[in-house]
């Protein structure tokens, strides 16, 4: 909601007829006259029964609980015109302004729209201010009149951009109000605190404590008088005043009870440090899911199971509610890790490399609380200027998507991840996994903006640059180094790194003594820096007598703060255990006090790998991300019709394939026409075909393996004329018998052009994913594929066209000319956008389409349908598992 607390949203059910006259008569008379138009003390059996018993098609209610209370309810109930239904809220005296009534909206709006009702209306009293205020902050384009002392509202409910923005910027503000209660608590308790050195519960009361936490800090121990030098409480009820965030750290089988106990003392958040869920498999999943349900269900949002700890380095706040030995250095760096392993390794390599902390989430199992929440946090925290996640898995890949394109914008996302996350689940992690190619979650992330790396040390490399350095406003660099292999090497391995070497100078000597050395170094650098060509700089410096790596970073520092570009040092050939090669070796600050330290490598490979990863994520910055452009001429409710007449017949897990004629159909409501082909089964008969299809035509094998292979026998073109076609027949024959395919089909030539691959399918963690590549074994051979995760905007659109390795020859390629781009890309939105609209279409296969120097042709299409997956990010605001 939108103070960042949760409740629960459900169907209303017969059943909460005494709930929903409980609420009313704890309503205020002011509020009851508002919904009513007059004031009644109860309500009647009569109007309790139609209240709570609906069909939820013509009339739908939507109830919003906190525990076991309905604090809100919303309902519509559909009018003479079956498109159009009047909307109603009732919302609690205790939770108007919470954002309650939107959310009933969002919902109702959803539910409607599946029930075909397009229009909404409202009869509201003038002076009910703040339902007005709900409708008119809706983002829906609301006309309003008065009518006999009442103002009559009507809206269309199908969602346009202005009302997903409103619907985006509300659960974004909600979301991050929620881990900001979480990250600054004005109080702690510790629930399992010891006096046992060792314990779990014992770290974390020392930890907060010695952090210099600033809010007041209680430890619950039944067993125990004296917690950390402070008394110690039995119970959680027991505490004197508010508790804002319960840090759990008891054995797993008593957290239900503290749970439960948390929420009668009006508790806002919970961090369970206790682990263990993982191991019981299914088992202990449900347990999870029971107790993040019971957390939510009284508000509470929930950080863990096995959860590392939270981090705060603000000093307003200065908390360190984690296992964590010490209060990390303070910095611009927001770190989010899942497992508490890799929360300790991302720690310590912080640690290793001084990369200050902003603050740090580790959210265990996810079962709950997720790196979406962190992002939403970060991206209005002022004290956080670059974000680092380390993913095990997924929960709500789309809109992972759609929150870090949005963050990326302003702040850099480097994300971490193995090869295989999607493909196999760390264990307690309750999520989905990916069947779509590997490549398409890595093509997820660079849609998205963010800065992929592969482990922990390499997420610090890169954040160290971010941290303390500006953006590079180009790709040009400058090296400089005391030795020419060295430039050399560092040269060549940013060319490989489509860095452009402006400046190489390999004259930098260091043999003459700290008070001539630096300044002539500084010198060079800066000169380097003047050219307007030179967008960032790499110093490499072999070891010298005399001179520190400490003493040469603050020289390099500020002979680059003289041009605000990015500078990076390299000291390869360290082999002091005492000397430092590696992170941020000066303390000094950037001009605009937002970062700090020269970013340095012991490896010119890994240094420019790492500036390299920062030069394409300032380009995507900087580049025009274009915006989504729904395709003309297309039929949206018609092909919503075919397909739900289609699946009529189909149950479970089955699929069904449409026919030719039926596919053709589902994509003409898209605006793409399947070019026309005839089946025979005589020579006869493919004549006649051919006559009227209209010379010339191809003749190809049905076959799915061999309808395409020109080199097999399986396709004839150009056949000009009947004669012809009577001998390819004889041809293909006698070229078929060893494959046993005597099924064949006749079709009018496509103008000549590259034949090209359109995959769209529904995938059980990214949803809808689309795939292209060029025509041809190359493209599954070589895994030539590129992907995209719609919507895509027209930039998008264009990447994925020119993305595969073989993408040259749509440009034009050894004599032949280019094709239409334009007319590819817009058969790709087609497809995009109809994959997008209906999770039930599992597969269209689009094989091939020739795509001409003018136009498109699409030969050949397979679509199955099948009943679709909920979808992990929809028009309305839920809260996943």
């Amino acid at each position: 909601m939108r103070n960042g607390s949760t409740a629960h949203l459900r169907p209303i059910q017969p059943s909460d007829a005494d709930s929903l006259q409980k609420m009313h008569r704890n309503q205020s008379e002011s509020s009851v006259y508002m919904r009513y138009f007059t004031y009644k003390s109860a309500l009647t059996p009569k109007e309790l029964k139609r209240f709570t018993q609906v069909n939820h098609v013509d009339r739908t209610a939507f109830v919003v609980l906190r525990g076991d209370d309905i604090i809100g309810v919303g309902r519509y109930d559909r009018l003479d015109d079956p498109t159009e239904a009047e909307v109603a809220f009732n919302i609690s005296d205790a939770y108007q302004g919470m954002g309650v009534g939107s959310i009933l909206l969002e919902h109702l709006a959803a539910a409607a729209r599946e029930n075909d009702i397009t229009r909404f209306s409202a009869e509201v009293l003038p002076e009910n201010r703040k339902m007005l205020t709900v409708f008119a902050e809706a983002g829906y384009a609301v006309k309003r009149h008065f009518d006999e002392g009442v103002v009559m509202l009507e809206f269309s409910i199908d969602p346009t951009e202005k009302s997903r923005a409103v619907m985006e910027s509300r659960e974004h503000r909600a979301e991050a109000k929620s881990l900001a209660g979480l990250l600054a608590p004005e109080s702690i308790a510790v629930v399992g605190a010891s006096r046992e050195w060792g314990t779990l519960g014992y770290t974390l009361l020392h930890n907060i404590i010695e952090g210099g936490y600033t809010g007041a800090v209680y430890g619950v121990n039944p067993q125990a008088f004296e917690l950390g030098g402070m008394r110690s409480y039995g119970s959680v009820a027991e505490i004197p005043g508010p508790v804002d965030l319960a840090v759990i750290a008891v054995p797993k089988d008593g957290i239900h009870d503290v749970i439960e106990e948390c929420a009668r003392a009006g508790v806002k958040g919970l961090l369970i440090a206790t682990g263990g869920f993982a191991k019981e498999g299914e088992a202990g999943l449900v347990r999870q899911r029971e107790l993040v349900r019971l957390a939510r269900a009284n508000g509470m949002r929930v950080i863990g199971p096995a959860s590392l700890g939270l981090v705060n380095t603000d000093s307003a706040t200065s908390m360190n509610a984690s296992v964590a030995p010490g209060m990390p250095k303070r910095g611009a760096l927001g770190l989010f890790s899942q497992s508490a392993a890799i929360g300790v390794l991302l720690y310590a390599a912080s640690v290793r490399r001084d990369v200050g902390i902003s603050s740090i989430v580790s959210a265990g199992n996810r079962a709950d609380v997720s790196g979406n929440d962190a992002m939403q946090f970060w991206e209005d925290d002022p004290a956080t200027s670059v974000v680092g996640l380390y993913l095990e898995s997924f929960g709500n890949p789309r809109k992972f998507s759609r929150i870090a394109r949005r963050l990326s914008h302003s702040k850099p996302v480097i994300v971490a991840k193995s090869d295989v996350m999607g493909l196999r689940l760390p264990p307690g992690h309750a999520v989905r996994t990916t069947q779509a190619p590997t490549a398409a979650v890595d093509a997820m992330l660079r849609q998205s903006g963010v800065i992929r790396v592969r482990t922990n040390e390499e997420l610090m490399e890169v954040a160290q640059i971010v941290a303390a350095q500006p953006l590079p406003g180009g790709s040009g660099l400058a090296v400089l180094a005391n030795s020419v292999a060295l430039a050399s090497v560092v040269s060549d391995a940013a060319e490989q790194n489509q860095l452009e070497v402006i400046v190489s100078d390999s004259d930098i000597s260091l043999d003459d003594g700290a008070s001539r050395a630096l300044p002539r170094l500084a010198a060079a650098l800066e000169r380097a820096l003047e050219n307007p060509l030179v967008h960032c700089g790499i110093v490499t410096l072999l070891p010298e007598a005399g001179l520190s790596t400490i003493v040469l970073a603050k020289a390099i520092r500020k002979a680059a703060a003289v041009w605000g570009k990015p500078v990076i040092a390299v000291f390869p050939g360290i082999i002091d255990p005492a000397a430092t090669a590696d992170g941020l070796l000066d303390d000094g600050t950037r001009q605009d006090g937002s970062g700090y330290g020269l970013p340095c490598y012991s490896s010119p490979g890994i240094a420019v790998n790492a500036l390299a990863a920062i030069v394409r994520y300032a380009r995507w910055v900087a580049r025009e991300q274009g915006e989504i452009i729904e395709p003309f001429g297309i039929d949206v409710p018609a092909a919503a019709q075919f397909i739900e007449d289609a699946l009529g017949t189909v149950h479970g897990v089955e699929l069904l394939r449409l026919s030719k004629a039926q596919a053709a159909t589902l994509l003409g409501h898209y605006g793409i026409q399947v070019l026309e082909s005839v089946g025979f089964d005589d020579t006869e008969e493919a004549v006649a075909a051919a006559h009227r299809l209209g010379w010339p035509v191809a003749i190809k094998a049905r076959d799915e393996h061999l309808r395409h292979r020109l080199d097999l026998g399986g396709v004839r073109l150009n056949i000009i004329d009947e004669v012809s076609l009577r001998s390819n027949l004889e041809h293909m024959a006698e070229a078929m018998s060893p494959y046993a395919a005597t099924e064949l089909e006749v079709q009018s030539m496509a103008p000549a052009g590259q034949g090209c691959v359109i995959r769209a399918v529904e995938d059980p963690l990214l949803g809808p994913v689309v795939s292209f590549g060029l025509a041809g074994d190359a493209v599954n051979l070589l895994d030539d594929w590129a992907h995209g995760t719609p919507p895509l905007t027209d930039t998008d659109l264009s990447d994925l066209v020119h993305a595969p390795r073989a993408a040259a020859r749509l440009r034009g390629y050894q004599g032949l000319p280019g094709v239409d781009l334009a007319a590819l890309e817009d058969l790709l939105n087609r497809v995009a956008t109809l994959k997008d609209n209906h999770p039930e279409v599992s597969l269209v296969e689009i094989n091939p389409v020739m795509v001409a120097t003018s136009g498109t042709t699409v030969l050949a299409v397979e679509i199955c349908l099948g009943n679709a997956e909920q979808r992990t990010d929809s028009a309305r605001r839920a809260m996943s598992h």
